[in-house]
Parts: C-alpha cells; structure tokens; sequence
C-alpha cells in the first residue's frame, strides 16, 4: 500500500488491508489534522481492501467531520464499489460522480 499527496488530494495504491491499516491511518489522519477543506482520496491505483481498510476509510470521514472538512472518494474502482453499495456505506460517504448502483452487476 502507498498513499502520495498533499493535505488535499492523497493517491492510495496497492492493497488497503490489515497488513497496511495503521500506516494508512496516520497518514489519513496527519492530512485530515494539516489540511483544510474537502480531502479527495483518489482511489484509482487501489486493487483491494478489506474491513479493516474500509474501517481506516470510515476512520478518516469521521475525523474530517469532526475538523470542518469532507472525506471525499474519487475514482472507486467497480469491485470496491459493490463493497460500499452492499454495506450501505454510499449513502454516508461522499463519492465523487456517485455510484451507478443499478449499473454495477449483483453479487
């Protein structure tokens, strides 16, 4: 996992999972508390996460809120997107360009 940014647009790379978790919640966290307004999380370069990644993600929305600012996901690959649609976590989450539920295909 790799994440490259500044305290507005992070690139989070590779593998978001429970091997990578707390280094990607301190550097959400470092551009969370450094940065002001709306934090975009290109996610384009991400190939998976799993719940312990998709709970750094829910980790830093709230902690943007709590700082006046606004978690935002750019570029969900398709897979990913079906994980947040099944959670019912689209609804919470601000995902740039929205989720096309009825065009993702049923699991």
């Amino acid at each position: 996992m790799y994440i490259r940014g500044d305290h507005a647009e992070l690139v989070v790379g590779g593998r978001l999972d429970v091997r990578s978790a707390a280094d990607a919640r301190t550097a959400l966290h470092a551009a969370v508390d450094h940065g002001v307004g709306d934090l975009v999380l290109d996610l384009s370069e991400l190939d998976s996460w799993d719940a312990t990644g998709l709970g750094v993600i829910m980790g830093a929305h709230r902690r943007a809120g709590r700082c006046g600012r606004r978690l935002v996901l750019r570029d969900v690959p398709a897979q990913m997107q079906r994980l947040l649609v099944a959670t019912r976590l689209h609804r919470i989450l601000a995902i740039e360009g929205g989720i096309g539920v009825e065009s993702l295909p049923r699991v």
